[in-house]
């Protein structure tokens, strides 16, 4: 006879089941995990071994096959252990094995029986309620895992001997409550940037579109100041996005008691991240900064100081929206669906031209400098604007009327507009990504098909859009960047139509080479406050 307990092998966010099948046959003594496990996988014939023996229980004197089917799928981590340690009991006899038919099972063991938290519970919650099942899972991660719904049933044992207790009937495991829904913590105001209106309005522009903002100037000027007042401005997560972000920190062990929350993730690696920090990856292929701040913002500081190899690995989920982390014998993905905010001195002595001081390392500072960033990198920045050294004058003077809370209810009306707009009209739902995704809530993340139809500009724009690209040479990309930020700049005025002047002003955002001799369009001045209030 065989006895069988299901669990699950984690592919990314991605929970995939596995049969654990344990058999006593004649034979040697010999305790033998197969079907691909990894290291900690194959200890856990120790683990289980030394458990029974706390809880006063030996391992029969016959040889122990255990089976992780499918044997072709890769087995990570030490969340094995529970489910052999159970089907084990089962095949010996000492549990009934129609016990486990309705469950899944979670969780590693400790040498005293104890069943300690691994990473992966919510994951395993929803992919258990996905398939009809139940969850056995650490007390520990309990919490966690029932934030997959009240329907799911869960059992959530501290030890070996307890959940045994509970199938023979003569201890009772109640179903452990949610954790703590936190509430955002205060954020920086925006009403402390002194000076800056031109960065202001443009980070308004960004956080109601979720739109990338590349920010250039020397130091001290505020760059990373309005960075970490966006997320002030930026409305809550939604209870799908939550559990999206939720399933993402919990694969990466970020979840502690059950606690979520509803502020958007900010994530803002130092700038000798790796590729694998930054896009996922190592040994069991963990989710990177890039994933980690899924639905929120990843703010780069000191862009230039990045390895070019690590920016151009940001390339592809900015375009699909997540991350594919190919190994020889699978492929992972994670979804990675951020706003990408960076700031950088213009060169390396951090000044700059436009500064007025002289550069000690040469005429071309500014030029070697700005060059460790590539082309395709740079085409993929929504808006680009410039942060002049702030005055002394400036910083005398008031703090500006507005706060934060006003900015974030203008943000939060166009998004409002933005979402309403897009369900209205829907969008191709061929693509299997896109039936993965949650519809569209920015204009950043429209469809093409969508962007044609919502963000066609009247004549005038029209007109000056074809003159910027041919004159700017623009490319495709960057078109089609600048009429989501249009866009978006017309939902801040809460007008249907793309007028010229939305479309004048996305242009103004557009980087541009000092170099190139087309100055006839230059960059916008500080806008009146007046206009957009």
């Amino acid at each position: 006879m065989v006895a069988e307990v299901r669990t699950f092998a984690f592919e990314g966010v991605e929970a995939r089941t596995v049969k654990v099948q344990v058999q006593l046959s004649g034979g040697q003594n010999n305790f033998v995990i197969v079907g691909l496990p990894d290291k900690a996988v194959s200890e856990a014939r120790e683990r289980v071994r030394a458990a029974f023996s706390a809880i006063g229980l030996g391992l029969p004197p016959k040889r122990v096959i255990c089976n992780l089917a499918p044997a072709d799928l890769p087995k990570e981590g030490s969340h094995f252990d529970l489910p052999i340690a159970l089907a084990l009991l089962a095949e010996m006899g000492a549990m009934p094995k129609d016990a486990l038919e309705g469950f899944a099972v979670m969780g590693e063991l400790g040498l005293d029986s104890a069943v300690l938290p691994t990473a992966g519970a919510l994951p395993a919650a929803v992919a258990a309620h996905a398939q009809s099942l139940g969850l056995i899972c650490p007390a520990a991660s309990g919490p966690e895992a029932a934030w997959a719904g009240k329907q799911v049933d869960i059992l959530a044992p501290a030890s070996l001997i307890q959940l045994i207790n509970h199938f023979k009937g003569t201890q009772i495991l109640s179903p452990p409550e949610t954790g703590k829904l936190l509430s955002p913590p205060p954020m920086a105001d925006l009403q402390e940037v002194k000076g800056q209106e031109t960065a202001k309005r443009a980070l308004e522009i960004a956080a109601a579109g979720g739109h990338n903002l590349l920010m250039v100037g020397p130091p001290g000027s505020g760059k990373s100041m309005l960075a970490a007042r966006l997320p002030g401005l930026l409305p809550p997560l939604t209870a799908e996005e939550m559990l999206e972000v939720s399933m993402i920190q919990s694969m990466a062990g970020l979840i502690e008691g059950g606690t979520l929350s509803r502020a958007r993730p900010f994530r803002a690696p130092h700038h000798s991240a790796s590729m694998a920090a930054m896009v996922g990856g190592g040994i069991r292929a963990k989710p990177g900064e890039a994933s980690l701040a899924h639905h929120g913002v990843l703010f780069l500081d000191e862009l230039p100081e990045f390895t070019p190899q690590v920016l151009d690995s940001l390339r592809q989920p900015l375009e699909t929206g997540d991350v594919m982390i190919a190994r020889a014998n699978a492929h992972v993905r994670y979804p990675a669906r951020f706003q990408l905010i960076t700031a950088m001195n213009p060169c390396r002595c951090g000044h700059g031209k436009a500064s007025g001081r002289a550069c000690g390392r040469g005429p071309h500072c500014e030029q070697v400098y700005q060059s460790r960033i590539s082309g395709p990198f740079l085409d993929r920045m929504d808006l680009a604007i410039e942060t002049p050294p702030v005055s002394a004058l400036d910083l005398a003077a008031p703090a500006c009327a507005e706060t934060s809370a006003t900015i974030a209810a203008r943000v939060a009306n166009a998004r409002t507009i933005q979402q309403a707009r897009a369900q209205q009209l829907g969008g191709p739902r061929d693509d299997p990504q896109a039936q993965r995704e949650s519809p569209p809530t920015t204009n950043a993340k429209l469809p093409d098909a969508l962007l044609q139809k919502l963000a066609t500009p009247d004549k005038q724009g029209a007109a000056l859009l074809v003159k910027a690209a041919e004159t700017l040479n623009l490319s495709a990309r960057a078109y089609t960047r600048t009429l989501r930020v249009a866009r978006t700049i017309a939902d801040l005025e809460a007008s249907e139509e793309v007028k010229r002047r939305h479309i004048s002003e996305a242009i103004s955002y557009r980087r541009r080479d000092d170099n190139d001799q087309n100055a006839n369009i230059a960059r916008p001045t500080a806008p009146s406050r007046s206009k957009h209030n």
